[in-house]
């Protein structure tokens, strides 16, 4: 057996065994699940209808509002300001929609007042306007002899229908179902990045504050004990991910099923069909649209090119989380050196969630699925929306390349660093190292 595989077999049975791994092991998914329930639950429940007074001194606007599951809307035009706002500050209304009398109808649009003891949220004030902008513009048009009946009949309402070139039809949102699918590999990608590439650099901390490193080194090169702590945590983290993905639902449809509860109430409101549900054959044919959109998506090989990019993006990372850890003697010496490898991880997510969305093919979203620290955040949100396959290979080779070129950068930083005790080194320390 060769050395290499040696330190990789002692990584993962030392990070395995660990009593804090096998702990997180079992116990994060039931706090997952927890959790989702918790959500559920609280979804479920519904808050407390506010009440709304209205004075309506005009006695024009106070019928355009109905109450409803969130606020109930009060005709207090008969009760005076200045008692409705004691009631106010006593907490007995959430707030008065106070509405002045005006000698001209134009005199609404700027003299209406809400009074609330806390400030309202925006889609309730747009709301509240809405309501009585259409009351002032109604009774403009009847000022002017139009017939406000004639025009509510004349209005229309458009539902576009969305096809391909080709002819097929096609639904709305599905742009949201790629950068959602996109988005969650590549959100994987980060989160594994961060938790393991910690993991390895606290291994090389550990070694090293307890003089093991200077054992171990006489044995190995330092390049093979930084591959082989790579590869032997990513190998134990994906242990890790794997049993809490079987155990998590297992849970969560045990308990689904044992408890009853509706853990997907967060989503009660959205307009999916249930089971026991009356369908109509539009919301089936919709439905069945949606699945047919989902399943023509290039699912095999978003997830062909994502452990591709899992791989890569993992070990460029991790390298320099190696390098971190050998060239600082305690993990709190490491935050100068993390900002930087943390910031083209964020920077990945929000170009593939604000550029990536709306232009996966502009400009801006293809130069970072080049780059390769933001690649493979990138490139797996671009793939979903069809990536001509040249342009995920070029940005495959540039990300393995500059593994190579980050992975032997590393590993002079890291021959150096794990012999290197009792002083924080400086960038131009590192440097200088990477010239030895």
């Amino acid at each position: 057996m060769s050395i290499l595989s040696l330190i990789i077999k002692r990584e993962f049975i030392s990070k395995v065994r660990n009593k804090s791994f096998i702990v997180m092991t079992f116990v994060s998914p039931l706090l997952f699940v927890a959790l989702a329930f918790v959500v559920g639950y609280l979804s479920s429940m519904r808050s407390d209808q506010k009440k709304i007074a209205i004075h309506d001194e005009s006695g024009l606007f106070y019928k355009q509002f109905e109450s409803n599951e969130a606020y109930d809307y009060l005709d207090r035009s008969t009760v005076s300001i200045e008692t409705l706002k004691d009631s106010v500050v006593a907490e007995k209304y959430e707030g008065v929609l106070y509405i002045p009398k005006a000698d001209t109808i134009s005199k609404y649009e700027k003299n209406i007042v809400y009074i609330s003891e806390d400030s309202p949220s925006m889609s309730f004030i747009n709301k509240v306007e809405l309501l009585i902008e259409d009351k002032i513009t109604h009774i403009n048009l009847q000022n002017k002899g139009i017939d406000v009946a004639v025009i509510d009949e004349a209005k229309s309402s458009v539902n576009l229908n969305l096809t391909k070139a080709t002819g097929e039809t096609t639904v709305k949102g599905l742009n949201e179902i790629k950068i959602f699918i996109g988005g969650m590999f590549g959100y994987f990608i980060m989160m594994f990045i961060i938790i393991y590439g910690n993991m390895v650099m606290r291994s090389v901390i550990e070694e090293k504050t307890n003089r093991i490193i200077e054992v171990i080194i006489s044995s190995v090169k330092p390049f093979q004990l930084m591959m082989g702590k790579i590869i032997g945590t990513s190998m134990a983290g994906l242990l890790q991910f794997l049993i809490w993905g079987v155990v998590g639902g297992v849970l969560f449809i045990g308990v689904n099923l044992l408890f009853g509860v509706d853990s997907t109430a967060a989503i009660a409101n959205n307009p999916i069909p249930q089971a026991g549900d009356a369908l109509s054959p539009t919301v089936m044919q919709n439905a069945q649209q949606y699945i047919s959109e989902i399943l023509a998506l290039p699912l095999f090989s978003l997830f062909f090119f994502f452990l591709l990019f899992f791989i890569g993006g993992y070990f460029l990372y991790s390298s320099l989380y190696a390098a971190i850890g050998a060239a600082v003697d305690n993990e709190t010496d490491t935050q100068q050196f993390l900002l930087p490898i943390l910031l083209p991880l964020m920077l990945g997510v929000y170009i593939g969630f604000f550029t990536v969305m709306h232009d996966p093919h502009g400009t801006v979203a293809t130069v970072f699925s080049m780059i390769p620290f933001t690649s493979p955040i990138v490139m797996l949100m671009r793939i979903p929306f069809g990536v001509p396959l040249w342009e995920i290979i070029v940005s495959l080779v540039i990300l393995f390349g500059s593994f190579m070129g980050v992975v032997w950068l590393a590993a002079k930083i890291y021959r150096i660093g794990i012999l290197m005790y009792g002083k924080r080194p400086s960038w131009k320390e590192l440097y200088k190292w990477l010239k030895y």
